[in-house]
C-alpha cells in the first residue's frame, strides 16, 4: 500500500507580507496618532487634578506596557500559537483603542491605554516573529528592513491623520483603531501557524547570546526616539514656530529614516560591526549638529543625518538579535528585543528631560550625541568577531 503524499509546505508571498506589515504599524498608530490632539484633551480634563501630567501619559503609557508585556507575549507565541495570539490581540486592540470614544473619566482612559499597550506588545512580537518564520536568508533581512521603512512612513501618515481628524474633536481620532479589527479578518484567512520542527522542541532561549544585542537595543531605542520627541522644541528655540514648517522638517527626518531602512538589506554586505559603528556614529554626529546648531539649516541637516542613521540601526539590531534563533526560541527572543526597544523609547524623554534640566536642551542632545560616538568606539572594540558569528546575514560571506 502506498503512503499518502506529504502535504506541500506553504509558501508566503506578497499577501502575507502586506498583512504583517500593516499589523506592525498598529503600535506606531498608538504612538503618534494622539499627539496633535493632546492640547484639546488637556482642555477637556482641565478640572482633573494633575491633568497637565496625566494627559501626555495617555500618549506614552502604551510604550511602557509594550516594554513590560512583550517578553510574556513572546513566551506565549512560542508555547501556543502565533496566529491566534495575533488575531485575538488585533481585535482586542480595536476594543480598547476605541474605548475613549465613550469613556468620560481620564483615569479610565489611562487604563484603556495600558491595555492597548499590552495588545501592541503581542501584535508587534507576533508580526515580527512570523516574518522571521515565513522567510529565511536574504529575503528575511530585506523584509525586516521593509518593516522599519513601512512603520516609519506610517508614523508621518498617522501624525497627519491625527491632526486632520482632531479638527473635528479630540475623540474622533480613536475611530481609527477599528482598522485593526478589519485587518484581523484577512489575517485569519491568509496567515497560518508555522509547524515547529520536532528536534527544536523545548530549546531554551540563549540568554547569554541575546544579552548584548538587547542592551544595545535599549540605547538604540533611546536614540531613535530622541529627535522624534525633541525636534519641535529645538526648532521652536531656533525661531521656527509655524506648525506647517515644523511638520515639514519632521517629515524630512522621517524620510531620511525610511531611506536608511530601505538600504538596510544592501548595507548588510559591510558586516555587523562596521554597520553598528557607522549607525551610531551617524546618529551621534547628527545629534551633535542639532544640539549645537546656530541656524535652522544645520538643525535640518543634523536631523536628517540622525534619521538616516537610526533607519539603518533598528533593522540591524533586530536582525542581530533574532538571527540564529530556532523556531522554538524566535517568539521569546523577538519579545525580549521588542521590550528593549520600547523601554529605550519610553526612557528617552525622561533621560533627555533630566539632562536638559542641568545642561539645557542643546547640551542634552550634545551629551546623547557624544554617548553615541562613545558607543560606536566601544562596538568597534568589543564586536571584533561578531560578523563572523553572523556570516549568513552580515558580511560578504553571505554571497
Amino acid at each position: 500500500m502506498s503512503r499518502p503524499p506529504l502535504p506541500t509546505p506553504r509558501s508566503a508571498g506578497a499577501v502575507q507580507l502586506a498583512l504583517l506589515l500593516v499589523g506592525s504599524c498598529m503600535p506606531v498608530l498608538g504612538a503618534v496618532l494622539l499627539s496633535p490632539v493632546l492640547p484639546r484633551m488637556e482642555e477637556e480634563f482641565a478640572s482633573v487634578g494633575g491633568a497637565e501630567i496625566l494627559v501626555p501619559v495617555v500618549l506614552t503609557l502604551p510604550a511602557l506596557f509594550i516594554a513590560l508585556g512583550a517578553p510574556f507575549a513572546g513566551v506565549i507565541a512560542d508555547r501556543f500559537d502565533r496566529k491566534r495570539l495575533l488575531i485575538g490581540t488585533m481585535v482586542a486592540y480595536s476594543v480598547f483603542g476605541t474605548a475613549p470614544l465613550y469613556l468620560d473619566s481620564l483615569h479610565a482612559i489611562l487604563v484603556s491605554r495600558a491595555l492597548v499597550g499590552v495588545c501592541e506588545a503581542a501584535i508587534m512580537t507576533c508580526c515580527t516573529t512570523l516574518i522571521a518564520d515565513y522567510w529565511t536568508g536574504r529575503r528575511r533581512i530585506r523584509y525586516l528592513g521593509v518593516q522599519t521603512l513601512v512603520t516609519t512612513v506610517s508614523a508621518t501618515l498617522f501624525f497627519a491623520l491625527g491632526g486632520a481628524l482632531g479638527a473635528n474633536g479630540w475623540r474622533t481620532v480613536f475611530w481609527l483603531y477599528l482598522v485593526a479589527a478589519l485587518v484581523a479578518l484577512p489575517m485569519a484567512r491568509f496567515l497560518w501557524q508555522p509547524e515547529q520542527p520536532a528536534h527544536e522542541d523545548g530549546q531554551p532561549v540563549p540568554a547569554r547570546r541575546l544579552a548584548v544585542p538587547v542592551l544595545v537595543t535599549v540605547v538604540g531605542g533611546l536614540v531613535f526616539y530622541t529627535l522624534i520627541v525633541q525636534l519641535s522644541y529645538v526648532l521652536d528655540e531656533a525661531g521656527v514656530s509655524d506648525s506647517a514648517a515644523i511638520g515639514g522638517i519632521t517629515a524630512l527626518m522621517s524620510l531620511a529614516t525610511a531611506i536608511g531602512a530601505g538600504l538596510f538589506a544592501k548595507a548588510t554586505w559591510f558586516g555587523l560591526r562596521p554597520l553598528l559603528v557607522a549607525e551610531f556614529a551617524l546618529s551621534g554626529l547628527g545629534l551633535l549638529l542639532v544640539g549645537g546648531a546656530a541656524s535652522v539649516p544645520v538643525v535640518v541637516a543634523g536631523a536628517a543625518l540622525t534619521g538616516f542613521g537610526t533607519g539603518l540601526l533598528l533593522p540591524t539590531l533586530l536582525t542581530w538579535a533574532v538571527d540564529g534563533l530556532s523556531f522554538a526560541q524566535r517568539g521569546s527572543g523577538t519579545g525580549v528585543w521588542t521590550s528593549a526597544l520600547f523601554l529605550g523609547e519610553f526612557l528617552s524623554p525622561l533621560a533627555v528631560g533630566g539632562l536638559a534640566a542641568a545642561a539645557g536642551l542643546g547640551g542634552a542632545l550634545g551629551i546623547v550625541g557624544g554617548a553615541c560616538l562613545a558607543l560606536a568606539l566601544l562596538v568597534a572594540v568589543l564586536l571584533r568577531g561578531a560578523s563572523g558569528q553572523h556570516a549568513e546575514v552580515f558580511g560578504r560571506a553571505a554571497a
